[in-house]
């Protein structure tokens, strides 16, 4: 998909933009590979969701930890990226037990369709077995059912099954509690604690952390710093460096449930960045929303990572807190991912002076008729399917609204995508009868690159940047 007035120019200042959740990253991981091999020109990148990482990365030269043997996506850590919260898994596994150890009087009694059929057998064969078998079943009934044993035996396993169960969520919410960085006040039945929010991005948070500090630290063996040094590390090292091959100014958006808006996050070069960020003192209203990275008394990259990367509605917002002479006056705020808010990081990327911006989404192009899937029914499976749909949607809306205000706009993203958002492991797709991998999807990312953007916009300008041997046929991946 293009929207465009102009032919792609590489003299025109470029955005790079990633939108998207989970692992919709691996798709940008292939994407930005594709966009770096071929030696396209970016001058900002930006990201939201799971983007957030592949724009934070990309920003000092380290989106080669994306796709690389040991970086981010080839991890055996990404299937644990996103977990129900251990008190849920607890309950769960208690749940079977106790559904299992219900169904056992149902089992035995079960078993008389097996034993009467093989009496009967025994019998025609003129077996005395036959006789015997079932006066042996008979008498393991009374046994079972004796006052002794299951009568008292399975009240007594509900009973410890069900206590186990509300120690669980009891141990959860206090354990969250205790854990939760800053303390904030909450209205409410206390009772709505022992369920929380049920799904933990902990694992997606410490894992792109880790990432983010394994670029910044190099070869050194340093344990991981806290959120606010390594936020600091971060907006030194690309304050410095902006301008140098390979380093690119950055834009991040978070939604703050507390302000009821969308916050951007940015480190930009001049003029643009005192139209975007102004300073302390400023009677602007964009002082509520704007945040400079490059201020490094208070750092924000992690916890923008970190706010990124949790889901809204079932998953906990970030605690931020801010500094007591900004805008907030030392407030602590809860920061969340919103899907929609990508049409906020289109109009920051123009106001950062963007005249071109290349998209890349992992959400595969809406349906036409006869095209119907069958509704997941597990869990996380249901919870993406509302998350892709609404991220769908939400850009279609920004392209369509906002396309009139870059010389070029250009679509990357996949005819199709089995894989959602928490399917981290891999997915079967009803459509080709086989397991899609993440390996597969960051793949389909650099095909679609060079298949949408590098090969016909490139080559359609005339511009000969790298040099790229490899072919693809147009329906080779659908």
């Amino acid at each position: 998909m293009s929207e465009s007035r102009d032919s792609y120019s590489p003299e025109r200042r470029t955005a790079l933009l990633f939108t998207g959740t989970g692992a919709d990253g691996a798709y940008h991981a292939g994407a930005m590979r594709a966009v770096q091999e071929a030696g396209v020109k970016i001058d900002i990148v930006g990201g939201r969701g799971i983007g957030a990482v592949s724009a934070v990365l990309a920003a000092v030269d380290g989106s080669a930890q994306l796709w690389e043997g040991s970086g981010f996506w080839r991890s055996a850590a990404v299937a644990d990226l996103y977990r129900w919260r251990w008190p849920f898994r607890v309950l769960r596994l208690l749940g079977i037990a106790l559904v299992s150890v219900l169904a056992v009087p149902a089992a035995v009694l079960t078993l008389a369709v097996f034993v009467y059929p093989i009496a009967l057998v025994l019998g025609m064969a003129g077996l005395q077995s036959g006789s015997r078998f079932v006066e042996f079943y008979l008498a393991f009934l009374n046994l079972a059912f004796g006052p002794a044993a299951l009568p008292t035996w399975i009240p007594r396993l509900t009973l410890l099954l069900s206590t186990a169960a509300v120690v669980a969520l009891g141990a959860g919410a206090w354990i969250a509690r205790f854990r939760s960085p800053l303390f904030r006040r909450s209205t409410g039945s206390w009772l709505w604690t022992l369920l929380g929010s049920p799904l933990d991005a902990g694992g997606a948070v410490s894992h792109a952390t880790e990432g983010v500090w394994r670029l910044l630290k190099g070869s050194a063996t340093i344990k991981t710093p806290d959120a606010d040094d390594l936020s600091r590390r971060y907006a030194e090292l690309l304050s410095e460096n902006l301008g140098q091959p390979g380093f690119r100014e950055l834009l991040l958006v978070a939604h703050d449930l507390d302000a009821h808006r969308d916050l951007v996050f940015g480190l930009v070069r001049d003029p643009y960045r005192r139209a975007l960020f102004p300073p302390p003192g400023s009677q602007s209203s964009r002082r509520a929303e704007a945040h400079d990275l490059s201020n490094t008394i208070r750092g924000f990259v992690a916890d923008v990572l970190a706010a990124a990367l949790s889901v809204p509605g079932i998953s906990d917002a970030r605690l931020v807190q801010f500094a007591p002479d900004a805008y907030w006056r030392g407030e602590t705020h809860r920061l969340i991912d919103r899907p929609a808010a990508f049409a906020r990081l289109l109009e920051e990327a123009a106001a950062a002076g963007a005249e071109q911006v290349v998209i890349v989404s992992a959400i595969a192009e809406p349906p036409g008729p006869h095209e119907l899937r069958p509704p997941r029914l597990d869990g996380l499976g249901r919870v993406g399917e509302q998350i892709a749909s609404a991220e769908s949607a939400a850009l279609i809306d920004a392209i369509r609204h906002l396309h009139h205000r870059f010389q070029g706009l250009y679509l990357i993203r996949p005819p199709h995508n089995p894989i959602g958002p928490f399917d981290l492991t891999g997915v079967y797709d009803e459509k080709s009868d086989r397991v899609v991998s993440l390996e597969e999807l960051m793949e389909r990312g650099y095909e679609d690159a060079y298949r949408q953007f590098i090969e016909p916009v490139l080559g359609a300008s005339g511009d000969k940047i790298g040099s790229h041997e490899r072919r693809y046929e147009a329906d080779s991946h659908r």
